[in-house]
């Protein structure tokens, strides 16, 4: 059971510790929560199910699946099963398990810290220990800022569709509430998640006052006309400077625009929402069957229906702008914490019973090296997708997506544990960490004698 770290009683006069020992440091494999591993293996694994229809096609077909792309027979049964099922579900464990991960390591950075540090020798002892300089506060920022930088590169240089840079803005505001009991983190993490929704009703309420040009351009963001989809589709099917062209002014209003009035509160929410649920050991598998067979009832008899019902009011509107852009976006929104509610109890179950231990244990892997490989999505797809690479961008069908999706997730289920079979992290966790710490990590698995 997942519980927040005690600090150990210090002696009136101990001995100094040692300096390598008291270090700050990454995560050893003792600190890790084993279903936590699980559970954001198959968040990042799940996430791609959806963002393959971004590398794939024009931005616009994501909310608006009338946009780009034939979407009947076998086209539209994927296009459902994904909204139904994937569509912001992951996205939603994935950044519930970022808030997590932030008070994880905070609080056995501040353990550590305390085992070192007694008020009445703070200073000798905490310059013997390395840490004159150590501040929890300063590491988690300097963690935060250099994941800013990584999604800034991401975003600009690859795919505008990063999340990284919300991550990393939504941690240092996360920092500050960190302490606060559950059932604060739970009300203001849902708080956080009205927000958008309120902006949607507000933006509904005045959609009639909006002047005619102004109008027309929305319409053209929710159904581009022929001229902008072939803009679109030539810059990705062209180099890399002609992507620029469309990525750079995208990744812009996502990290401005889309994350001060959506995206910031909704990962905002979740993650406090993550912190919460982590405090009360839900992700560590240690909660009674009933509980998340209740968390399965909820998500199956609540979630889904909310979901199917969405899709049958936006068809019967036609997807229209006026109605689908705003209200009728909110369904899934609604619907896709609570659905998220049915895979985390399903994942934990199955930790919880010590089901299916070949796939946990590929799974476990591929959470552990989460970063690494989500960054290995974009560079895969842009290179499947983009003209640097295959030049397939707008080809695809929806169909066909799900071969490459099930390519690259059979991909990162066998080599991930490979790799971690001789290294520590993995390169971009690696990476992340060596910046942190200000000092190359060790690599290599240690070779028992």
């Amino acid at each position: 059971m997942a519980s927040t770290p005690e600090s150990p009683q210090i002696a009136p006069t101990p001995p100094l510790p040692n300096h390598a020992a008291a270090t700050p440091s990454p995560l050893g494999d003792t600190d890790r929560i084993a279903s936590l591993d699980v559970l954001r293996g198959v968040a990042v694994l799940g996430i791609l199910a959806m963002n393959i229809q971004c590398f794939a096609m024009i931005f616009e077909a994501y909310e608006n699946p009338t946009a780009y792309g034939d979407l009947t027979g076998a086209n539209y049964v994927v296009w459902y099963l994904s909204h139904l099922l994937f569509d912001g579900k992951f996205i939603t464990i994935f950044s519930m398990l970022f808030g997590a991960g932030i008070v994880l390591m905070t609080e056995r950075l501040e353990a550590k810290r305390s085992s070192c540090v007694s008020d009445a020798e703070e200073t000798a002892r905490a310059q013997a220990c390395g840490l004159g300089g150590f501040s929890v506060a300063w590491l988690h920022y300097r963690r935060m800022g250099w994941l800013l930088a990584i999604g800034l590169v991401h975003a600009y240089a690859l795919w505008y569709g990063d999340i990284l840079y919300a991550y990393a803005i939504c941690g240092m505001i996360l920092y500050w509430f960190r302490g606060l009991p559950p059932r604060a983190l739970l009300s203001l993490g849902i708080i956080a998640l009205l927000v958008p929704v309120m902006i949607v009703v507000a933006l509904q309420f005045v959609l009639p006052y909006i002047p005619d040009n102004a109008m027309v351009e929305i319409v053209k963001e929710w159904s581009p006309p022929p001229d902008r989809i072939a803009e679109q589709v030539a810059a990705y099917r062209g180099g890399w400077q002609d992507q620029m062209r469309h990525r750079v002014p995208m990744a812009l209003a996502m990290q401005t625009v889309m994350l001060v009035l959506g995206m910031g509160f909704y990962c905002g929410g979740l993650m406090l929402i993550g912190v919460a649920m982590y405090r009360w050991s839900v992700f560590a598998a240690t909660r009674s069957t009933g509980f998340y067979a209740a968390m399965i009832i909820v998500g199956v008899g609540v979630g889904i229906p909310v979901t199917v019902f969405g899709v049958r009011q936006n068809e019967a509107a036609g997807w229209s702008v006026d109605y689908s852009m705003f209200i009728g976006c909110l369904y899934d929104y609604f619907a896709a914490p609570l659905v998220s509610l049915a895979w985390i109890g399903l994942v934990m179950l199955v930790c919880k019973h010590g089901l299916l231990r070949p796939a946990r244990a590929a799974l476990s892997a591929v959470g552990r090296t989460a970063l690494t490989n989500y960054l290995m999505h974009t560079v895969i797809c842009t290179t499947i997708f983009y003209g640097h690479g295959f030049g397939l961008f707008g080809y695809v069908s929806r169909l066909e997506q799900v071969g490459v999706v099930v390519a690259i997730w059979i991909c990162q289920l066998v080599v991930s544990p490979l790799w971690l079979r001789r290294y520590r992290f993995g390169p971009f966790e690696w990476a992340w960490r060596s910046l942190t710490y200000r000092q190359l990590q060790p690599m290599r698995v240690a070779v028992r004698a």
